[in-house]
């Protein structure tokens, strides 16, 4: 529902499964892969054979992987050779497009070693916050990291000198984790802002920057532990902590790599699009949800609970479970037509007709009204709200594993 918000460790507080498993991993790169390999090639001469990979996924690792694949999954692959054949291939061009990065200095930027890094330690803490919680299916992400752990972290009571200077935390001060922790921060959102995945001027609110914190104590405690418990933890969770590590540093260098190379090669036009809708009107669902949305919009006004109609109808994850409700959101933090209409309204009040966005069309009632102070110091408007969002987005049919996106970027997409 939010305006391009950073896809990265700032929104991770809430998924519990980042780094779900090697296997979703591998098959994402499998069905993305190779359309950014072909695209690579031919814009660069089809001249990738000769570069050896930053990294290359060995027998041993490929066996560890399918231990990791579903058995409906691992039919299919017994099934289909080639599609088995495939996805090693898109892999290992996965590592070739890495490996061009690197070649051409990406990994000498300062925001991209950091992230390099940061992958890593993200990795450990992640698997091995599951090795803690995997007999409660329902345990929040690091729920066995206490606030005292999170306060001592801060303050730098831990006694972790070792690992922080490991990991280029430096000297084991409340202090230099606080200067760590705001070059974490400043390489994400710039690695967002220029990828695209974050407008240049939005600014992190109070809410996100406690968030993300949070997150960067807590996985930093827990890789910190795992290391501690290196022994303990047996020679598998680190095979696959390595092998996560490969494929997750390959995938952002050529994803990294294709924004900043590629990205004008292969541009849409606005004509394409209309052009590839015209030619395949049943993928624009636009009357039918429109149709579902109204529905819901006059039970709304029929005086039924909002919240709980959220919770059944609303297809925004961010904020279904929640009633619909959205919290201190900062101007300029959400899609341009949604913030319109919320700042329009009065505490209290729901709006009139629904509002359209890229993401679909929402159903909005205002809960607050505020003001915060922005990095600038300039006073900015805030406001609580709950919303109902029926998606007119498409998932891809080719790509099981995708998630529903606005029409005209899954056009551009395809």
């Amino acid at each position: 529902m939010e305006q391009e918000t950073v896809k990265t460790s700032l929104d991770q507080p809430k998924e519990k499964n980042r780094f779900v498993s090697v296997a979703l991993v591998v098959l994402i790169l499998a069905l993305l892969g190779g359309i950014t390999y072909a695209v690579l090639k031919k814009t660069s001469g089809n001249n990738l054979s000769g570069y050896e990979p930053v990294s290359r996924i060995s027998k041993e690792e490929m066996e560890l992987l399918m231990k990791e694949v579903n058995p409906m999954m691992l039919q299919k692959l017994a099934q289909d050779p080639e599609a088995k054949k495939e996805l090693a291939n898109n892999v290992q061009e996965l590592f070739a497009i890495a490996n061009q990065a690197k070649k051409e200095g990406l990994t000498n930027q300062e925001n991209i070693k950091r992230e390099m890094d940061n992958v890593r330690t993200e990795i450990i803490a992640i698997n091995y916050d599951r090795t803690q919680n995997k007999d409660k299916e329902q345990a929040p992400p690091f729920s066995s990291i206490t606030e005292e752990q999170v306060n001592q972290f801060w303050a730098a009571t831990d006694g972790k000198t070792g690992f922080w200077d490991k990991i280029g935390l430096g000297e084991n001060t409340a202090g230099k984790r606080e200067q760590a922790f705001q070059k974490f921060l400043d390489a994400k959102v710039n690695l967002a802002k220029e990828g695209g995945q974050m407008p240049k001027d939005r600014e992190i609110s109070e809410e996100e920057m406690k968030q993300a914190k949070e997150y960067y104590a807590k996985t930093r405690i827990a890789a910190a532990e795992a290391e501690a418990k290196r022994g303990e933890l047996g020679a598998e969770f680190w095979q696959k902590v390595e092998l996560q590590t490969k494929l997750q540093q390959a995938q952002f260098l050529a994803r990294t790599y294709a924004q900043k190379n590629l990205e004008e090669r292969t541009k849409v036009t606005d004509e394409d699009v209309q052009k590839y809708l015209a030619e395949h009107p049943e993928i624009n669902n636009t009357a039918e949800k429109k149709v579902k949305a109204e529905e819901i919009l006059q039970r709304v006004k029929g005086g039924e609970d909002f919240a709980k109609l959220a919770k059944e109808f609303s297809e925004d994850p961010g904020s279904k479970d929640k009633g619909g409700l959205y919290e201190g959101i900062t101007e300029g933090s959400f899609v341009p037509e949604f913030e319109t209409v919320a700042f329009s309204l009065e505490p209290g009040q729901i709006a009139e007709n629904l509002v359209e966005s890229k993401f679909g069309y929402h159903i909005i009632k205002l809960e607050k009204k505020g003001e915060t102070k922005g990095a600038d110091g300039q006073a900015k408007r805030t406001f609580d709200a709950r919303h109902i969002l029926i998606q007119t987005g498409m998932k891809d049919p080719e790509n099981p594993l995708s998630q529903p996106m606005p029409v005209n970027d899954f056009v551009k997409q395809k």
